[in-house]
C-alpha cells in the first residue's frame, strides 16, 4: 500500500472547490463522464494504430446509483490506468497558491477546474470519499485502488480487477444526496451528456407490465453518440433538420430555417443554428444556442462566443477551438473565438441574403417572424447593418414589402418636402390610427407600418443611415405640415379670434393624468376633420425609447405632449367663431383694448430698464414693471373667465373636443360617460 499526499501548495483544495463552485457542482457528472469517453475513445485509437491488440468488446460508458451504499458510479472499459499513470494525473495538482487562485477567479468559479486540469476533483463538490478502481489496458497490468477523503492524504493499494477500464466511485456527502436521485442523475446526463461520442448507459428501459413500470433487458442510452451536426449537409433532408429542432426543443413552434455550419480551416466548428419564430419578448428568446466542444455539453450562455443580436438564435454549436471550461475574459480575447463570431455573422447575413434572393415571396410571408432579429443586429453590430441593407424590408399599411433602395424610389416624387427632405410616413398601430392613415393616403402619400418592438429605435438609425431623410408618424402633425410642399396656408381668423377660438376650447379640455395639451388653430381645409389632436414626433420617440435605454428615463416620467389642432376652415368651427363673435365682442373689447394698451406700456418699461445698468433701476422704476405685469395677469384673468363662462354654456365645443379625444383613445372615465349623455341630449 502506498499513502502519500496530493501534490497542492494549498493546504486543502477541497473545500476552495466545494465553496467557489457550488453553484456550479452538477459539472462534477460531465467531468467525469468525459474522462470516460476520453478514455474510451483513446482505447480506440490505439486499436485502429495497431498499439492495442485486444477484443475492444463493449466500450459503453455505465453510470449506476446505489441508494443502499449511497454511492454515485461511472464506469468505463476505455485505457484505464496503472499506479504510475494515477500518480501522475491524479495526485499531482501544480498551481501557485490559494490567493491567486481564489483572486484570478472570484467572478468566474466555472474557469476553475479547466484551468487547472481539476476535472476529477469536482467530484469532492458531493462526495465525502471518491474511490477509483482502474486498470490498463497494458498487457500484464493489474488492478489498482485509489481512494482519497476530501483531504491532501490519498492511499494506493492493489485492487482484484477482472477487466480493463475504471470505475469512479463516488461516496455522496449527506448535503448531496439528491445526487442519489435517478431522476436527478437522468437530467443531469440529459443536459450534459447528450450527445457524447460514446454510448452513455444509465440503468435499463422500462416497459408498462402488469399495471407498473418494470425494466426491460435493453440498455437505457441517453445519448445520442452521432447528432445531426456531425453529419454531411447532403446526406440531410429538411424534415431531419425540423426533427433535431423537435429534440432540442420539443414545446416550441417549426423554425423559419436553418444554417449548417461546418468549416475546419482556420478554426474547427460544426453546428445548426436555427431562426426561431421569435416573439415580442427578446429576453424569453435567449440562451438557447448550446455551445459544445467536442460533442460535451459546455454552456447555454454564449454570448461572448456570437454577437449579442445572434444569441436569439436556436441551435448548436460545437467547436474543438473553445476550451471545455472558459473563463469570460478568455473568450473576450481569444483570437479563435473572434474569427468563429465573424464567420457565424457572415454565414448567418449570407443565409437571408441567399433565400431572399432566391424565394422572395417566401421571405416576405416570413419577414414579420424575422424583423425583430435583423433589426436587433442592425441596430446593435455596424457591419451587419451593411450587410443587412439590401434584404432589410419596409412593410406598408397594405401589407406590401419593400426594400430600403424600392421604396425610396417609390416616394421620392411624391413625398419630398419643400427643403428637399424625402419625408418617410409611419403608423404603429394601423386601427388607432386609421383616421391618419387615410388622411395621409387621401393625398396620395405611402405610409409605413412600424409595429415591431425594435421599430422606434430603427427609425433613429435609419434616419442617420439614409441620405437626406425624415421619418415622421402620421399622427405627429396635421397632414399638410407632415410634409409641406409650400408655405403654410394662411389661416383667416384675427388675433383676436384665434385667441379667444384657442381660450374657449382650452376652458374645456378634460384633466388627463400625465398629459398636456397644446391649443392652436390652422387652415386644414373644409373637408378635413374640424379637431385633430397630434403628438410631437420628437418629445413621443423621446418617451418611446427611454423604456429601452438607460440614462432616458426622465423623458418618461414627463407628461405626454399633445396639440389639439383646430380647423379654421371647418364649417362646425367657424360657427363656434361667428357664434363667439356675436356674443362676446362686447365683453371681450375693453378687456383687449386694455391689454393691447398695458402690454405696449409693459414693452417701454422694460426697454427702458434693459438700457440701464441693474444698479441704476431705482425701486420706484421696479414697482411700476410690476405694478404693470400684474394688471395684464389680471386682465388675462378677466378675458379668460369670459371664455370660461362662454365655453360652458356652448355644448359644440366639449363635444368637438371629446370626439378627438376618442379617436385617439384619450376619454376615458367620467369625461367619457358625459361624453356619451351630452351626445344623446344632442340627437333629441
Amino acid at each position: 500500500m502506498q499513502k502519500g499526499n496530493i501534490g497542492i501548495t494549498t493546504e486543502n483544495i477541497f473545500p476552495v472547490i466545494k465553496k467557489f463552485l457550488y453553484s456550479d457542482h452538477e459539472i462534477f457528472l460531465r467531468e467525469i463522464v468525459s474522462n470516460a469517453v476520453d478514455a474510451t475513445q483513446k482505447l480506440k485509437t490505439l486499436a485502429m494504430k495497431g498499439d492495442f491488440k485486444g477484443e475492444l468488446g463493449d466500450l459503453t460508458v455505465r453510470v449506476s446509483v446505489d441508494k443502499e451504499a449511497k454511492t454515485l458510479t461511472i464506469s468505463d472499459r476505455g485505457i484505464g490506468m496503472t499506479a504510475e499513470e494515477i500518480d501522475k494525473y491524479i495526485n499531482q495538482i501544480a498551481f501557485s497558491g490559494a490567493n491567486d487562485f481564489l483572486e484570478k477567479y472570484k467572478d468566474d468559479a466555472s474557469a476553475i477546474i479547466g484551468h487547472f486540469g481539476l476535472g476529477f476533483y469536482s467530484s469532492f463538490m458531493v462526495a465525502d470519499r471518491v474511490d477509483i478502481l482502474t486498470r490498463s489496458h497494458r498487457e500484464e497490468a493489474h488492478g489498482v485502488k485509489w481512494t482519497c477523503d476530501g483531504s491532501p492524504a490519498f492511499e494506493i493499494d492493489d485492487y482484484d480487477k477482472a477487466d480493463r477500464g475504471t470505475d469512479i466511485v463516488l461516496h455522496i456527502s449527506e448535503d448531496c444526496v439528491e445526487f442519489l436521485e435517478n431522476s436527478k442523475i437522468q437530467e443531469l446526463l440529459n443536459k450534459y451528456c447528450r450527445f457524447l461520442p460514446v454510448a452513455i448507459a444509465f440503468g435499463k428501459k422500462t416497459e408498462w407490465k402488469d399495471g407498473k413500470q418494470v425494466d426491460t433487458e435493453e440498455d437505457n442510452i441517453v445519448n445520442d453518440t452521432n447528432p445531426l451536426w456531425t453529419k454531411t449537409p447532403s446526406t440531410l433532408e429538411d424534415e431531419d433538420y425540423r426533427k433535431f429542432y423537435r429534440q432540442l426543443y420539443p414545446m416550441s413552434d417549426e423554425p423559419l430555417f436553418w444554417i449548417h455550419l461546418n468549416v475546419d480551416y482556420p478554426f474547427n466548428l460544426t453546428g445548426v443554428l436555427y431562426f426561431p419564430r421569435i416573439k415580442n419578448n427578446i429576453e424569453v428568446q435567449r440562451n438557447k444556442i448550446q455551445l459544445y466542444c467536442n460533442q460535451v455539453f459546455v454552456t447555454d450562455q454564449v454570448e461572448n462566443i456570437v454577437p449579442d443580436f445572434l444569441t436569439l438564435l436556436h441551435g448548436v454549436i460545437d467547436s474543438p477551438d473553445i476550451p471545455l471550461n472558459v473563463s469570460r475574459s478568455y473568450l473576450q480575447s481569444d483570437a479563435n473565438v473572434k474569427k468563429i463570431s465573424s464567420y457565424i455573422t457572415k454565414k448567418v447575413a449570407d443565409r437571408l441574403q441567399s433565400i431572399f434572393k432566391n424565394d422572395r415571396k417566401d421571405y416576405e410571408g416570413k419577414w414579420d417572424d424575422l424583423k425583430l432579429f435583423i433589426h436587433y443586429g442592425m441596430l446593435s453590430q455596424e457591419d451587419f447593418y451593411d450587410k443587412a441593407k439590401g434584404f432589410a424590408l419596409l412593410k406598408d399599411v397594405e401589407g406590401k414589402y419593400f426594400t430600403y433602395e424600392e421604396y425610396r424610389d417609390l416616394i421620392k416624387d411624391n413625398q419630398t418636402d419643400k427643403d428637399g427632405n424625402l419625408i418617410y410616413l409611419y403608423a404603429t398601430d394601423r386601427d388607432e390610427q386609421y383616421t391618419y392613415i387615410q388622411a395621409a393616403q387621401a393625398k396620395g402619400y405611402s405610409v409605413l407600418l412600424f409595429d415591431g418592438q425594435l421599430d422606434t429605435a430603427m427609425v433613429g438609425l435609419l434616419e442617420q443611415k439614409l441620405e437626406k431623410c425624415r421619418f415622421s408618424r402620421v399622427d405627429g402633425d396635421v397632414v399638410d405640415r407632415l410634409i409641406q410642399k409650400e408655405d403654410q396656408k394662411h389661416v383667416e381668423l384675427t388675433e383676436t379670434e384665434s385667441q379667444s377660438l384657442s381660450g374657449v376650447f382650452t376652458a374645456r379640455l378634460p384633466k388627463i393624468d400625465k398629459a398636456e395639451f397644446h391649443v392652436e388653430t390652422a387652415a386644414m381645409g373644409e373637408e378635413a376633420a374640424p379637431v385633430v389632436i397630434t403628438q410631437s414626433e420628437y418629445m413621443r420617440r423621446m418617451k418611446d425609447m427611454s423604456r429601452f435605454q438607460q440614462g432616458m428615463s426622465f423623458y418618461g416620467e414627463m407628461p405626454d405632449m399633445y396639440n389639439l389642432v383646430l380647423n379654421a376652415d371647418h364649417r362646425l368651427v367657424r360657427e363656434v367663431v361667428n357664434h363667439m363673435n356675436e356674443n362676446l365682442g362686447e365683453q371681450l373689447r375693453p378687456i383687449e383694448a386694455q391689454l393691447k394698451e398695458l402690454h405696449a406700456r409693459q414693452s417701454v418699461l422694460e426697454k427702458e430698464q434693459r438700457e440701464k445698468k441693474a444698479d441704476e433701476v431705482t425701486e420706484a422704476e421696479k414697482e411700476e414693471l410690476n405694478k404693470c405685469n400684474e394688471d395684464i395677469t389680471a386682465q388675462e384673468n378677466a378675458r379668460r373667465n369670459v371664455w370660461n363662462t362662454y365655453s360652458q354654456n356652448n355644448p359644440i365645443i366639449p363635444q368637438l373636443i371629446d370626439l378627438a379625444l376618442l379617436q385617439n383613445g384619450l376619454l376615458r372615465g367620467e369625461a367619457l360617460s358625459k361624453f356619451i349623455t351630452r351626445s344623446v341630449d344632442l340627437i333629441k
